[in-house]
């Protein structure tokens, strides 16, 4: 068995959750399941998936044959599901659970999540609801969201007067998230950043390029160490065992103020901005 080289983040709830995880988003089948194991032999802990992704079934499968083969314990693990728009509200939220607890084939799982908003259907703060009340039944340790913005949150806070462990959004070098981020840290809730690496986006930029070849790291390296530095979690995807490696190994050097700064003012750059669908509008009426 691989000793983790990914230090911790401690929820608001006073879990500990690996700071980057393996994204898991549009891998299927037996390459979810290849994945997830090379991961673990890796060292990886930390595993997100959700309903949307299909792939439930394939990542616990994987975790199962890896504790069985002894390579990793469930004690050790952090996993992570998401609910989606057609389970909102209260007793949907409760049953998409447990429908993704059987599907993953665990006894419990260490983090759900209100994958969307959908602040058209106005249902969030009773979805959200729902999920808080199977916190203390021994099946789900911490309750999240994905892609909410401040005045969500807020709401959601003022109804239950819990504020979710961590807020997965769409961060990346020219999305940097910077007002919700603050917003975050006030009220102790991690930032998780999806598609770090901009669907690869990140990879050819030049500033990014430039700042991997003076340390001597791969871009993807400069990359996630900056969201990690931002005290942002990550969950990138990748089905490759090379490009695991890669992507786990940024704990051994760090960014300096310079390289921080001029990587976040990327923001302001032309092609800055906000890559996939605003949580504000989407998905309408749908």
């Amino acid at each position: 068995m691989t000793e983790t080289l990914i230090p911790s983040i401690t929820l608001n709830d006073g879990t500990e959750m690996p700071a980057m995880g393996l994204g898991t988003w549009k891998l299927q089948g037996e390459e979810a399941i290849t994945a997830v194991r090379s991961a673990i032999e890796l060292g990886y802990r930390h595993f997100d998936t959700a309903v949307i992704y299909g792939n439930e079934e394939e990542v616990g499968r994987a975790i199962a044959d890896a504790i069985a083969a002894g390579d990793v314990t469930r004690d050790e693990l952090f996993i992570t599901s998401k609910l989606w728009h057609d389970h909102h509200g209260e007793q949907l939220a409760q049953k998409s659970f447990q429908d993704s607890l059987s599907r993953v084939g665990m006894d419990y799982l260490d983090c759900y999540m209100v994958h969307w908003p959908w602040p058209k259907k106005g249902a969030f703060v009773e979805t959200f609801e729902g999920l808080a009340k199977l916190q203390g039944l021994g099946q789900l340790q911490s309750i999240a969201v994905a892609n909410f913005n401040a005045e969500q949150l807020s709401a959601i806070i003022a109804a239950t007067g819990i504020a979710p462990v961590l807020n997965q959004v769409e961060l990346h070098p020219g999305f940097s998230q910077a007002p919700l981020r603050e917003f975050h840290a006030t009220h102790k809730i991690v930032t998780e950043a999806w598609s770090p690496l901009a669907q690869g986006g990140a990879l050819d930029h030049a500033l990014v390029c430039s700042i991997a070849q003076q340390l001597g790291k791969t871009p993807s390296q400069v990359t996630l160490r900056w969201i990690y530095q931002l005290q942002a979690s990550s969950v990138p995807k990748s089905a490759s065992p090379a490009r695991q490696a890669e992507n786990m190994q940024i704990f051994d050097f760090e960014l300096d103020d310079s390289q921080m700064q001029a990587l976040t003012a990327l923001d302001d750059a032309p092609g800055g901005g906000r890559l996939f669908a605003d949580p504000d509008l989407y998905p309408g009426d749908d």
